[in-house]
C-alpha cells in the first residue's frame, strides 16, 4: 500500500493492509484534516516502511506528522494505541479499496452532516474497537 502527500514530496509505502478503516468525527481530526470528517487507516507502525519526518503532538495523547515541504498531514498515534499508526485515507494511493468499518467521536459528529450507513458508532474514541483490531 502506498501514500503521498499534497506535493508528492512525501511518500509512505506499507507493507500488509490496514488493520482497521474508520471515521473520525473528533474537532481535532476535522481541524488538522480541514474535512467535516477524517478517515483513516490504521497500520502496524512496523508496517511504514519510510522514515516518517519529525512528529509534532497537537492534542494531548496524540502525536501527527505532517509533510515538511507541503504540511499536508501523513499519519498520526494516539497514546492509548501505542503500537499503531493512522494514515488518512484521502492520501493513500488505494483510497477507493479502503471501505470504513466504525464512526469515532460519532457524539461530536457535525449536526448538518449526515452519513446514512449502518456503520457501528462510538460516541467517544471508540478505543477499545480499536485496540481489539490492534491485537
Amino acid at each position: 500500500m502506498t501514500a503521498r502527500c499534497y506535493c508528492g514530496a512525501s511518500r509512505l509505502t506499507l507493507d500488509k493492509p490496514p488493520h482497521t478503516v474508520a471515521y473520525c468525527h473528533c474537532e481535532d481530526c476535522r481541524r488538522w484534516t480541514g474535512a467535516p470528517v477524517a478517515a483513516f487507516a490504521a497500520f502496524d507502525r512496523s508496517d511504514v516502511i519510510e522514515q516518517l519526518p519529525t512528529a509534532f503532538r497537537g492534542a494531548l495523547g496524540v502525536e501527527r506528522w505532517t509533510c515538511p515541504t507541503c504540511h499536508a498531514p501523513l499519519a498520526a498515534a494516539f497514546d492509548y494505541i501505542p503500537d499503531q499508526i493512522y494514515v488518512p485515507v484521502g492520501i493513500m494511493d488505494q483510497a477507493d479499496t479502503l471501505i470504513p468499518e466504525l464512526h469515532s467521536h460519532a457524539g461530536n459528529a457535525l449536526p448538518w452532516l449526515h452519513i446514512d450507513d449502518d456503520l457501528p458508532r462510538a460516541d467517544a474514541s471508540a478505543r477499545d474497537a480499536l485496540k481489539t483490531v490492534a491485537e
